[in-house]
């Protein structure tokens, strides 16, 4: 009876071990998510190094998750699926509001949205683009598209979308003919080759908004999130560091705060251009 008792407690204690050793697994491995503004090749090219670095500084593993389009990295977000995710500014406001994500780190250059044609385009004015044919990166990326598409039509300005899954597959199809005009942001612009960018003309600039956000989902400690913050912004003060956040377009990275840099957004009413890929 002693040596069965024993066995049992022994056995006891080794599954309470196991259950311990994976909840710890589980909080230090992180699953981060990156919004496909660009092709997934570019972005794991991109955002690896840093990873790794963010992962070495912290002892936290993070996990890079690239989706093959914005619709799909929208539906893993708004199920809850990555436990961080870089996003764009409305999805913050989405994100919240489905599953109670929070942002904790931004750029400190705010986000324009833009509207391009080709330098040698007649279009002079919004209003030139009247039944046009529009291209955008998704349906709700949001300054190049979801708040670029309630602009034009606050300025009565009837369009047809075409949605091209990129920033860069936007300026292409512009600079083809594919499209009367395209939009963007000033970081993806800025990241073309100068021949295709001295080929592109900004015809329209949107008002500014805070920049795209590291968000983190509710069930990831508040001392994990720290952390990391705290390392983002260590990277700063060295030149490696440095330049891992250029390649990511995080340059200047700052705290972000929901009801500072995107509570305002929900005030746009734009939620009725949201579209959102169904299950």
């Amino acid at each position: 009876m002693t040596r069965f008792k024993s066995g049992n407690l022994l056995l006891f204690i080794v599954c309470l071990l196991m259950v311990f050793s994976s909840n710890i697994t589980r909080a230090e491995t992180l699953k981060i998510y990156v919004v496909p503004q660009y092709n997934p090749t570019q972005i794991h090219a991109e955002w690896t190094p840093l990873i790794n670095r963010i992962s070495q500084d912290t002892g936290i593993t993070l996990q890079l998750v690239v989706m093959s389009s914005i619709p799909k990295f929208e539906k893993s977000l708004l199920h809850g699926e990555p436990d961080i995710a870089l996003v764009n500014p409305y999805h913050a406001v989405m994100a919240k509001a489905a599953k109670g994500y929070l942002p904790f780190l931004k750029d400190a250059k705010p986000l324009s949205g833009i509207l391009l044609v080709r330098k040698d385009s007649p279009y002079q004015t919004l209003q030139d683009l009247d039944g046009k044919e529009i291209g955008f990166p998704a349906p709700n990326a949001f300054g190049a598209s979801l708040f670029m598409r309630a602009l034009l039509s606050d300025a009565k300005v009837a369009f047809r979308e075409k949605y091209l899954n990129t920033h860069g597959n936007v300026y292409r199809n512009i600079l083809n003919g594919g499209v009367a005009a395209g939009g963007g942001v000033n970081n993806t612009l800025n990241d073309e080759s100068p021949d295709v960018k001295a080929q592109l003309r900004i015809l329209y600039q949107s008002p500014l908004s805070a920049s795209h956000p590291l968000v983190a989902h509710p069930r990831v400690p508040l001392k994990t999130v720290q952390t990391i913050l705290a390392a983002f912004l260590a990277l700063k003060n060295d030149a490696s560091g440095e330049k891992l956040l250029k390649e990511v377009r995080i340059p200047n990275p700052a705290m972000a705060s929901y009801d500072i840099d995107y509570l305002p957004l929900e005030k746009l009413k734009i939620d009725k251009y949201v579209i959102v890929e169904k299950d």
